[in-house]
């Protein structure tokens, strides 16, 4: 069983899913399926199909959260310091090309997301900044193209 590697606040907000699909979404979905027997002939009945579909999504994504949770190795990054670059490190990066800056926090897969800044240390571009220190530069292959990133600040918050 491999551990999944998370911050306490990725943690929190797993958590936080699973209360509401345990406790909001569950009885919601019995309901909708209670209602729709009321209905008559199941066979032909496509108000209880859709509930039993839903039941079903709404239970496996239970289960991965609940798998997620039980391998969750929680890393307190307040915590954590240092010059180099690894699990938790917000970093400052400027492309050499367009002299655009970007902040990302690095963190664990399930919590990763673009919009907010975070990005999945399975990443391309975290696996090619691990390990790395500020003035460094990063050459990351993606799906545009390769690019070059200035290393401008490192922090851990």
């Amino acid at each position: 069983m491999e551990k999944i590697p998370m911050t306490a606040a990725g943690y929190t907000a797993l958590e936080t899913e699973l209360k509401h699909r345990q406790q909001v979404e569950r009885p919601r979905i019995i309901q909708q399926i209670t209602e729709a027997r009321t209905h008559g002939d199941l066979s032909e009945n496509a108000e209880y199909h859709a509930a039993k579909e839903q039941q079903s999504l709404n239970e496996g994504a239970i289960a991965e959260l609940e798998d997620k949770l039980a391998r969750a190795d929680v890393i307190d990054v307040s915590k954590l310091s240092g010059d180099s670059i690894k699990f938790g490190a917000t970093v400052t990066l400027v492309d050499e090309d367009t002299d655009e800056k970007k902040v990302w926090q690095i963190v664990g897969e399930p919590e990763a997301d673009a919009k907010k800044g975070r990005i999945s240390v399975t990443s391309p571009l975290a696996k090619a900044l691990i390990g790395k220190t500020k003035g460094a530069t990063v050459e990351v292959n993606t799906p545009g193209g390769a690019r070059a990133y200035e290393v401008k600040k490192v922090e851990w918050r």
